[in-house]
């Protein structure tokens, strides 16, 4: 352990690494830069004003504050954060490296419901806009619709929005956020939709967006209303983009969706399926792997080569978060005991593991620089070091 630093709330999304600079944001709605090196803080800025579990409709985050990882414009040198700001109100703002906000946006709600609206996947930025996805509160309480919001990364111009065409719910929450591609199509899984639909309505979907959040493309699965019926969401992971132009889409109902991007085929069109994982957060894609985050069978390695989906090895059973590579490595942590697993790519092998001293945010996901693996913890930052 390089070092712990805490910060009074939960690091519920990945850290950010710029240049020498750690971004880290919590649910009491604050930012903080932190020094690399030591963990030492540099500066703090308080975004919006986060609000206690007994003023939300529903759900499990207490207080809900910035829920979603930041993401950093490298033309605006700006950090966004998306944050809840009193019981309806969600706020985007753009943060300098030394901390001062430079941008501060209301971000609307489409479906004109923000008190049942949250904000947890991650924030994606491409063509100038910084793209903003809702779901609703844990629980799927009130008549929430998810929905995307692009907003102008300058601070000012044009909103744009999709809204799923589903008469309820249809949340667009898996941890990971949007996918962009090569060419700025964006990707979203969608949650399960209004149960009573008898004509497909969006739902249960990995949906193609323009940049201006035109829909483009959709795939669903043959069963789609079962899976609405079911709570069987296909939106509780984000799409996994493969460089080869497909995309592994895996749910809550185990089964694995290996489609063309450029052609997402609609209902039941998928180029192949097979069992997984019920699958949460984000994945991590490596050539033809997907390396999947299973719940609770833990990480699966699914390999997508000859237009298949299989699984070829799987990690510790325990090790549910979303996992990241880099440094020859597979990095995935036990949210429950709060345990970082280093894990070998091709076999799954355990070659370290190391406590960080309690449990971990649902979903967690690792952030690596240099010979630092930063986690986000349920009161601030940890940092393991490597040699």
């Amino acid at each position: 352990m390089a070092w712990s630093r805490p910060l009074g709330g939960t690091v519920a999304g990945q850290p950010l690494v710029i240049g020498t600079t750690v971004i880290a944001a919590t649910e009491l709605d604050d930012v903080y830069g932190l020094d690399r090196s030591t963990g030492a803080v540099l500066w703090k800025t308080r975004v919006g004003t986060p609000i206690p579990i007994g003023d939300q409709p529903c759900g499990n985050l207490n207080p809900l504050g910035i829920t979603s990882t930041p993401v950093y414009d490298p033309q605006t040198k700006l950090v966004y954060v998306v944050a809840q700001n009193g019981r309806t109100g969600h706020l985007l703002a753009g943060l300098t490296l030394s901390g001062r906000i430079a941008v501060r946006s209301e971000v609307p709600a489409p479906d004109h419901e923000p008190f049942y609206d949250q904000q947890r996947g991650a924030l994606a930025l491409t063509n100038g806009r910084v793209y903003v996805v809702f779901g609703g509160h844990y629980g799927d309480c009130g008549p929430y619709v998810g929905t995307v919001v692009g907003m102008p990364a300058a601070g000012t111009g044009r909103i744009v929005d999709y809204v799923v065409p589903t008469a309820k719910q249809g949340g667009i929450w898996g941890s990971g956020g949007p996918v962009v591609g090569p060419d700025g199509t964006i990707y979203v899984s969608v949650g399960n939709g209004a149960t009573a639909s008898t004509h497909f309505d969006g739902s249960d979907s990995v949906t193609a967006l323009s940049p201006q959040l035109k829909r483009t493309g959709i795939f669903a699965p043959a069963d789609w209303r079962m899976l609405s019926d079911d709570d069987l969401d296909l939106g509780s992971m984000s799409p996994a983009l493969l460089s080869d132009g497909q995309i592994l889409q895996v749910g809550k109902s185990g089964v694995g969706y290996l489609l063309s991007a450029a052609h997402l085929g609609g209902v039941g069109g998928q180029l192949a399926q097979g069992p997984v994982c019920a699958a949460f957060g984000g994945a991590a894609v490596s050539g033809t792997m997907v390396y999947v985050p299973c719940y609770p069978a833990g990480l699966a390695a699914v390999d997508t080569a000859g237009n298949a989906v299989r699984v070829r090895w799987r990690g510790p059973s325990a090790a549910w978060g979303s996992p990241v590579l880099g440094g020859g490595a597979v990095w995935v942590a036990d949210w429950n005991s709060g345990t970082l697993y280093e894990l070998s790519p091709a076999t799954g092998a355990v070659r370290h593991r190391i406590g960080l001293g309690g449990s971990l945010p649902h979903f967690v996901s690792p952030a690596l620089s240099g010979n630092l693996a930063l986690v986000g913890t349920l009161t601030g930052v940890t940092a393991i070091a490597g040699v």
